[in-house]
């Protein structure tokens, strides 16, 4: 059995020190040591597939970072691993626990993916090996790690057993409630923008260095249609993960970072806003364009108008939180949500529809990355 310090101390000399990941029981020990260690930063997640775009962000932004849950969440994560850190090549060292392992006993919910945990992770095109059991198999499991990450640019999962690290005491400090946040009205217009409008007053007083990513669909293809910028980053999956991935740059680099969501992808995701409440990311700015409809498969509803994200989002921590409905209204919303200290969210009910020639993004999602990337170091963000 070995101590959860050995592993984090070779993962530290790895350059793994950005955490993130929903608990097992297996997990305790490695979990339990790494938030106690405030050298290290630990962000608990929602969901396990929040987790992995929340871990995309931070390494995005210069971290380098490890992704922990069960084998019954990998599954939740099975979207942004294929449809994120794949095409994106974004690296993290996933550790994965085997709940349902053959042979021993565990409970009914556990067996199926206990005896394709290996399986799932091969299918997905993910290198893999068992989490180390002891301290001299841990320098060679991560130089391996490394090197696999490094060459493909893909997440490298270690595969942990029940019993390998030995208990550890949690030192975690409790959370308080925030104070309430301040909802602001910026509503009462008979005329509702279409994206493309509040898009151009976004890309007409943004400053340069401010990171902007932009939700999956018609939002992140109209973004670059006006302008590609090297400040932008276009998911074309992953649907959900924009704000994720945004708390993982800000809390990162805890400078102004901008997300641009829809309401059919907020909607998938909603846990998202409990966490960025939690962590209080300073520089968040949350822009919600909700045309209550999912615009790039036909139109179809979502349930936003029956949904006040505002009031989700100041119930879950946020500080502010601003509602508009006509461009002059999110003009004014806007301005005062890049001034103010988040996070912030920003709700602009918007029109449906999209600009009839809309193009895609040219460039390679992984180039898109790696320009992004290299956008933050350089704006020093």
């Amino acid at each position: 059995m070995m101590e959860a310090s050995q592993f984090l101390d070779a993962a530290t000399s790895a350059g793994i020190d950005f955490y993130t990941g929903v608990p097992c029981s297996f997990l305790t020990p490695l979990i339990n040591r790494t938030v106690s260690d405030r050298s290290l930063r630990y962000v608990g997640a929602a969901s396990e597939g929040e987790a992995v775009a929340i871990a995309a962000g931070a390494w995005l932004a210069g971290r380098e970072t490890a992704v922990m849950c069960q084998n019954s969440g990998l599954g939740n994560a099975v979207n942004p691993l294929t449809s994120l850190n794949t095409p994106f090549r974004i690296p993290t060292l996933l550790i994965v626990t085997w709940r349902g392992q053959p042979g021993l006993k565990d409970e009914p919910q556990h067996e199926l993916m206990g005896r394709i945990t290996q399986q799932l992770l091969s299918v997905m095109e993910l290198q893999q090996l068992p989490f180390p059991k002891d301290a001299a198999g841990l320098a060679p499991a991560m130089a391996q790690a490394k090197a696999a990450m490094a060459e493909t640019g893909l997440p490298f999962a270690f595969v942990m057993e029940k019993g390998t690290l030995s208990d550890e005491d949690l030192n975690e400090p409790p959370r308080t409630p925030f104070p309430p946040g301040q909802r602001h009205d910026f509503t009462g217009g008979d005329k509702r923008p279409t994206r493309l409008a509040l898009l151009e007053q976004i890309l007409a007083t943004v400053p340069p260095d401010l990171p902007i990513v932009a939700t999956t669909g018609k939002a992140g293809r109209e973004l670059f249609t006006l302008a590609d910028r090297e400040q932008h980053l276009y998911q074309v999956g992953s649907m959900g993960c924009a704000s994720p991935m945004g708390l993982g740059i800000a809390l990162t680099t805890g400078a102004k970072t901008l997300v641009l969501d829809g309401d059919g992808a907020a909607l998938m995701k909603l846990g998202s806003l409990a966490t960025i409440g939690a962590y209080q990311p300073e520089g968040l700015v949350h822009v919600l364009l909700d045309n209550g409809v999912h615009d790039s498969t036909g139109g179809q509803a979502t349930v936003s108008p029956v949904v006040d994200f505002a009031g989700v989002a100041l119930a879950c921590g946020y500080r502010h939180a601003f509602v508009c409905d006509t461009a002059q209204g999110f003009a004014e919303a806007f301005a005062k949500a890049l001034a103010a200290k988040g996070p912030t969210l920003v709700h602009a009910r918007i029109l449906p529809g999209s600009l009839e020639k809309l193009g895609r993004p040219t460039i390679a999602p992984h180039e898109v990355a790696q320009r992004f990337r290299h956008f933050l170091t350089r704006a020093g963000v």
